[in-house]
């Protein structure tokens, strides 16, 4: 497993960019798109399903589903639908009911569930367990035993096919600051991924957007394997298109944005002062509304070219690392 870094699809734009660094960049690299954003019956990233999705990649670059499984989609389902059309088309599926499991047992229950069920469906998925600490906090023994009952429980096959676990170090997201937050903890990052690597498995964190190229070095000195980043390359999509906006086209992206109520679940409108907070903030969730190609500013190849030096700034700090 050479993916190092997993990117958010957070635009057509964020997947042809990584497309135009060429396979050996490629090799390094992989996409994680949430239920939301790629989904079996279409999501808000160029309103692709997971099959059409997996047929634009072809194979490019390693694919992983983001927080699969029960209630981490528009709906408080079970999840079991979404996961078929996944196994059916991606690479790898990262098992998350602790949104709705906070539970110890009942997680583990239904992790133990929905990867078997994969299992069943394709024998050849690979498989992420865990969560980020936004979702449900970890510690260091909850993540030994959550490792040594998926050992005993599940068969040894689907087992061998659990290639990453989610370690924590306390970190958050601020998209209206555009900041990494949280209090993070070098010893319980060091520690999980050391309990993590015991098992023969690959440590990986969520929510690394924001990091400096120092920041990342430190991580994966002490034995982070991979990293997720997501909102941080929708949001350089959306600040580029903004220094090309005029007023009134920025008024309307403004009004696509709060009418689309996607901030709700990063900011409060009482924290927002200008219209460009609220935009930076949720932008990119409205790329594939149908009035946003009226307004969108002939910027696509400036766009791409952002997003690409981000991505080699931050493999450049990975393989200082090693």
């Amino acid at each position: 497993m050479n993916s190092k870094l997993f990117i958010g699809p957070m635009s057509k734009n964020t997947v042809d960019a990584v497309l135009e660094l060429g396979p050996e960049v490629c090799d390094s690299l992989a996409f994680i798109p949430s239920r939301r954003q790629v989904e079996h019956n279409g999501g808000y990233v160029n309103k692709w399903t997971t099959d059409s999705f997996a047929n634009y990649l072809n194979g490019r670059v390693l694919t992983q589903r983001d927080h699969a499984g029960p209630g981490q989609g528009y709906t408080d389902d079970d999840g079991l639908v979404s996961l078929k059309a996944d196994a059916q088309n991606l690479d790898m599926i990262h098992i998350d009911p602790w949104k709705k499991y906070q539970d110890y047992n009942k997680g583990l229950l239904k992790t133990i569930e929905c990867i078997e069920y994969v299992h069943q469906t394709n024998s050849s998925v690979l498989f992420e367990v865990g969560t980020e600490e936004s979702i449900r906090k970890f510690t260091a023994r909850e993540l030994r035993r959550l490792l040594e009952d998926l050992e005993k429980k599940l068969s040894s096959s689907a087992f061998s096919n659990v290639k990453f676990a989610v370690v924590q170090s306390g970190v958050g997201l601020d998209l209206l600051n555009r900041k990494n937050t949280g209090q993070f903890s070098l010893d319980r990052l060091t520690q999980m991924c050391q309990i993590v690597k015991e098992f023969g498995i690959l440590s990986k964190e969520h929510n690394g957007d924001y990091l400096t190229p120092e920041d990342i070095e430190v991580r994966f000195s002490n034995g982070l394997n991979a990293i997720n980043i997501a909102p941080e390359f929708g949001q350089i999509e959306t600040l580029s298109y903004i220094k090309e906006m005029s007023n009134e086209q920025l008024d309307i992206f403004y009004e696509m944005c709060l009418e689309s109520k996607r901030w709700e679940k990063w900011v409060s409108l009482d924290n927002i002062k200008s219209k460009t907070q609220l935009i930076t903030v949720c932008g990119h969730y409205v790329f594939s509304h149908n009035d946003f190609s009226s307004i969108k500013p002939n910027s696509e190849s400036i766009v791409r070219s952002n997003i690409k030096k981000r991505i080699s700034q931050i493999l450049e700090a990975i393989d200082k690392s090693e």
